[in-house]
Order: C-alpha cells, then structure tokens, then sequence
C-alpha cells in the first residue's frame, strides 16, 4: 500500500483528499504546515511513497519545504498544488525540485491520475537502478533516446530512467523537470528549440508568462553538463529565440 503525505493547511480539502485517497487504497496521511512536513520527512526520516504539496502554507511554504528536501537528498515525488495554476509558481515548483504540477481547483480523478504516474515512474526508476540498466544505451544517437533510455555525450551519461547525470568522477542526481528538458533537448541535437516550445511541450503551460524564467534551468544546466559553464560547447543560446543543444559540437 503505497504511503501519501497529503501537505495542505485547509481543512476542508486535506480532509477529503485523505478520505478519497484511503478509498482508493491508499495510506493517507495529512499535515497543516510546511514546518511539521519537514519534520517528519527529515528529522524523522519517515518514509512516503509521494507527496501532495500546497504552495501557499503558514510559515514554510511549498518551495520552501520541497527545496530543504531535494537539498538533504531527499526525492520522494512531489505532486505540487498550485492557485489558478499561475505559470510562475509553476516554474518555481520545478526549479525547486517539485515532480509535477495540478492546479486549484482539480477534478479528483486528475490528481489520482497524477499520482499514479508518479508511483509508476518511481517504481521503474528503482527497477532500473536494482538491475544497474537504464534502458537503451544511446551514444550520441539522439533518436534512440527513449521514455527511460540513456544518452551518452563527451564522456558523460544522462541516466533518464533514474534521473542521474554520471561522469568518470561524479554522480548528479537530476530532478524530474531537469531531466525532461534535458531529454527535449537531447532529442532536438542540433536544432534551435524555442523557449515557447519548452514552455508548451515540456512543462504544459499555455499560458503567457516570462520565457526567461527558463534561463535559470538552461544556467544549472550547463553547470551539469559543460566543462566551463562560462563558455558552453554543447547548450548554446541563440539569442533572441531559444537554445540548441549540441552532442558533438566539432562535428556540427
């Protein structure tokens, strides 16, 4: 029976989330504040299968608590609860480090669906690792990269299915939103993909917002992935319209 830990200050809809989810097969529990989840996710270690994060919380809120988390190493999904959806809490959820978005108000059957597919990734990513394969290796291949592949470049490997970066001396684990736009981009080598384009086909939102704010994915990016972030070989910005990546820039 998979563990949620449903984070939401009113009472109402705490309440009734934990009510459906345990009707679902769930083991629910609720807390009131961004304070007492930290608390039993870090200080207590306690362990939860996912987690359904409001934004705006008494005290701690919502970035705040899934950042302490992702920063003591801690990646349990995160379902994040965001008000009318605003495309920047959205952004922030995931620079944060949050697995997904739902805004308020939300059909049940939407946030089980979201659930789900959480629990499903999580469960394959811990297959793949138990196993040591990630699924298909592709080496420099962009087309190869699959829902769970792996892609190799400039000796290093983005592991998709368990959400790692890996070079000869180091491991960087990835959050669920870097790793999307990451395999965007990978499966784009060579080509100018838009900020539009991420916004749209990578992160769902429709909306207008500021496309800078993917600046500061593309800036921790390039800190992952290049050699000297201050002059990037393989994520160049093209100025004015987006990004490209480039695999094998000596071969463009």
């Amino acid at each position: 029976m998979s563990r949620v830990l449903v984070v939401e200050d009113e009472a109402h809809l705490a309440q009734g989330l934990r009510f459906n989810l345990q009707e679902e097969g769930y083991s629910a529990e609720v807390v009131g504040d961004g304070e007492e989840a930290t608390d039993r996710l870090l200080a207590k270690k306690e362990r939860f299968d996912v987690i359904v994060l409001d934004i705006m919380l008494p005290g701690k809120n919502g970035f705040q608590v899934v950042s302490e988390l992702r920063a003591a190493r801690n990646y349990v999904p995160v379902l994040m609860l965001t008000a009318r959806g605003r495309p920047e809490d959205v952004l922030k959820g995931f620079a944060s480090g949050a697995d997904d978005y739902l805004a308020k108000p939300f059909e049940l059957s939407i946030l089980l669906a979201r659930l789900q597919g959480l629990l499903r990734r999580s469960e394959w990513m811990r297959g793949a690792q138990a196993s040591g394969k990630g699924g298909t290796e592709a080496q420099g291949d962009a087309s190869s990269v699959g829902d769970f592949g792996t892609f190799s470049f400039a000796g290093k490997t983005i592991d998709f299915g368990a959400l790692e970066l890996r070079s000869e001396d180091s491991t960087i684990h990835l959050t669920l939103m870097e790793s999307e736009l990451l395999r965007h981009l990978v499966r784009n080598d060579g080509r100018i993909v838009s900020r539009k384009q991420i916004l749209e086909q990578v992160w769902g939102l429709h909306e207008d917002t500021d496309t800078r704010a993917i600046d500061n994915f593309v800036v921790r990016l390039r800190r992952y992935i290049e050699d000297d972030p201050g002059q990037p070989r393989h994520l160049l910005t093209v100025r004015g319209v987006g990004y490209r990546f480039l695999a094998n820039p000596e071969g463009q």
